[in-house]
């Protein structure tokens, strides 16, 4: 399809993201909507394994997505940048960078089931990055797809205000279209296979006095957004659609209110509406605040960063991936002026500059040349060296740090080594490709064993990082069992002081500190607070040494060398000798001094629970309460769901290997399960013991 002439105002581009939970049909949806925009002329098959977007093999043999997958294409004269993400609880640091650039995103929801976990997962990313959203009730065909359930749920678990905008026509097999609650008018896919034709048609008598009753509480919900349309809902005045689309769409970018659609995208119903919906109510790059950086010299000096092509280039470097042909590929958003070939950038994290030598536009896989990328824009970068996911790309004249992308932590650890010296070199080389594309994959060498250690998500992330090794870089592997990446933290309040003096190349070098630790509640992370007050010749250098100091010494515990997490850390005072003290020295000081400190204070030892969510035949219930219960699982909730039973609890992580086999058995292979991190907690004494035991300490 031609790119139309006036596509550079940017009012007329759409930057949006597919999120949902795993099957609801994120990856469908996005097929249906590159072939009914003209981007493909096949509707490809998850269940077939040749859909464009999930184009690795791994996601072709596993009918999942593992990575976002980038696409442009056009809809009615506006441009669509999309992107469609994975549902899978392990591949979660996709939605979570996707949607740290994206303006707005569509939230698919399996019509049978409504809200699921990973659905609560991504709601809470884009709630996060206030991001603009529409709903699309998927799979109303399906056996027991209830809209009204669904929509229910989207209110109640993930307390947004939804607000419906289509009634369906049938349903389950008698599922044809939908009533369109805006414009009054019925759209029927009777005749149609594919989809593309569709007819608009009175509201069916039967349906008239439900269509009627839904437009008014709708007319009612938008007139909140628009005083002139509440004047005129009082006054009982007639309200056009055009008035209705308005108000609603202040609604949803204001994040007051989710416009609510359904249909079925593997039936090929009602995708057309969804990408009007769309153009109706998602933000243009106009439509979102100006983003806001800092200065990389001082962080408490801000810029504002204008969606103009006139400003100099600022850009937020979101994804790195490897292109088998074309080497490095850096995906970019633009947040304001235009990024040319030929451009010099400078990193501003590492103050390092990268010449622009390749920009490309990326559809999946297959990449299209061309020769600037401007503000508002999302594409990629071939062959940068230095810049990594969450750096700022910007011109030297106007240096700016924006906020980065925050990566979650692994919680599942395996040990690899090469099978064949020849192969260590290449195996190290590929590891080091893989942290670099996937900001929450790990690899440290162990310092007792010598091991070296591959941190991920869950047992599927590091299954597929093996798989790429070995089809990708042609790397033999073995690999260990699984283990589970634990945590500590501190339950006493400590003070201690420290100093450090020596003569380094000649010259002395001093600092004295005193810190105080303390234990702080769970997901605070590390902390660093600066108490002192008025200190001569205490510069910004010094107090960055110092966080530098504690942050390294954090990475190692005093129960078992897990990293630290909760634990606060306040510099109370400082001592400093003009000419002697240095930012080295600091450093040393302020790690020496938090060890002391730890090594006084009460250690706990944390581990990662799971939220789960088992969805059982009522007949297998008592076999699956009482094997979580084995687990040191905590049933939370048990709600009927048709002839099912649903069952929510929290586990740990270090009991739930083999789970999938072993529900299997219990079940007959009837039920299904997901998992999501859920939070660190603290570990039973007996727990503690033997895990401490079998770490050797």
């Amino acid at each position: 399809m031609s790119e139309p002439k006036f596509v550079d105002d940017l009012k007329f581009t759409r930057n949006i993201g597919i999120m949902a939970h795993i099957d609801a049909g994120k990856t469908t949806t996005t097929e249906r909507i590159l072939f009914y925009t003209g981007k493909s002329h096949k509707m490809g098959e998850v269940h077939d394994g040749n859909t464009v977007m999930d184009w690795m093999v791994q996601e072709q043999e596993r009918g999942i997505t593992i990575t976002s997958a980038a696409t442009m294409c056009f809809w009615k004269n506006y441009r669509i940048n999309l992107i469609d993400t994975p549902g899978h609880v392990d591949f979660t640091i996709e939605v979570e960078r996707s949607l740290r650039v994206l303006d707005g995103a569509i939230a698919v929801f399996d019509g049978v089931n409504g809200v699921e976990p990973q659905s609560e997962t991504v709601w809470r990313q884009a709630d996060k990055h206030k991001v603009p959203r529409i709903c699309f009730v998927n799979k109303m065909d399906r056996v027991g797809a209830d809209f009204a359930m669904s929509v229910g749920t989207i209110a109640s678990k993930l307390n947004a205000n939804p607000i419906v905008i289509h009634v369906p026509i049938g349903n389950e097999n008698n599922f044809t279209g939908v009533v369109d609650l805006i414009e009054m008018k019925a759209l029927i896919w009777a005749k149609s296979q594919t989809g593309v034709d569709f007819e608009v048609v009175e509201i069916p008598d039967e349906l008239k006095n439900i269509a009627n009753s839904h437009h008014e509480k709708l007319i009612e919900k938008v007139s909140e957004f628009d005083d002139s349309l509440l004047e005129k809902y009082v006054d009982g005045k007639n309200i056009t659609a055009a008035e209705i689309k308005a108000a609603l769409r202040k609604g949803t970018l204001s994040l007051k209110a989710t416009p609510v659609l359904c249909g079925s995208a593997f039936k090929n119903k009602c995708v057309q509406p969804l990408l009007d919906a769309v153009l109706d109510f998602l933000p243009s790059p106009l439509d979102v605040p100006d983003v806001v950086g800092f200065d990389p010299e001082r962080e408490d000096k801000k810029i504002t960063c204008k969606t103009d092509i006139s400003e100099p280039v600022a850009a937020l470097a979101f994804k790195i991936a490897n292109d088998p042909f074309a080497g490095s590929l850096t995906y970019v958003r633009v947040y304001s002026g235009i990024i040319n070939v030929g451009m010099q950038l400078l990193v501003s994290r590492e103050s390092k500059k990268e010449r622009i030598q390749r920009l490309v536009k990326m559809h999946a896989s297959s990449r299209e040349e061309i020769q600037a990328l401007k503000a508002g824009d999302i594409g990629a970068v071939v062959g940068l060296k230095f810049t990594t996911t969450g750096d700022t790309l910007c011109e030297t004249r106007r240096p700016v740090v924006l906020e980065s992308i925050s990566f979650p932590e692994p919680v599942i650890s395996v040990a690899i080594e090469a099978k064949s010296q020849g192969d260590q070199d290449k195996m190290m080389q590929a590891l080091d490709r893989l942290q670099k594309e996937d900001p929450s994959c790990h690899v440290k060498s162990d310092p007792e064993t010598g091991q070296m250690l591959l941190s991920g998500m869950g047992e599927l992330h590091l299954e597929i990082l093996v798989d790429r090794m070995l089809r990708e870089f042609k790397v033999q592997a073995n690999v260990g069992k699984p283990m589970v990446s634990y945590r500590e933290t501190i339950t006493d309040t400590i003070k201690a002081s420290g100093h450090f003096q020596r003569e380094i190349a000649g010259k002395n070098h001093f600092a004295e500190v005193t810190i105080e630790i303390s234990p702080l509640p769970r997901g605070a992370g590390i902390q660093f607070t600066n108490k002192t007050k008025n200190i001569q010749g205490l510069t910004d250098e010094f107090l960055r040494a110092v966080r530098d100091g504690v942050k390294d010494s954090s990475e190692v515990g005093a129960l078992s060398g897990y990293p630290l997490i909760d634990v606060g850390v306040s510099l109370i005072s400082a001592s400093i000798k003009q000419d002697e003290s240095s930012a080295i020295a600091f450093k040393i000081a302020a790690a020496n001094t938090f060890r002391e400190a730890l090594k006084k204070a009460k250690s706990q030892l944390l581990e990662p629970m799971f939220k789960l969510e088992v969805i059982t035949p009522e007949e297998f219930m008592g076999g699956v309460i009482g094997d979580l219960n084995a687990r040191r699982g905590k049933v939370n909730h048990m709600t009927p769901r048709g002839v099912s039973q649903v069952i929510e609890a929290e586990v740990p992580l270090q009991t739930m290997f083999g789970y999938a086999t072993d529900l299997r058995s219990l079940t007959q292979g009837r039920a299904t399960f997901t998992m999501e991190f859920l939070e660190y907690s603290v570990v039973p004494p007996k727990i503690e013991q033997e895990i401490l035991h079998n770490v050797g300490r």
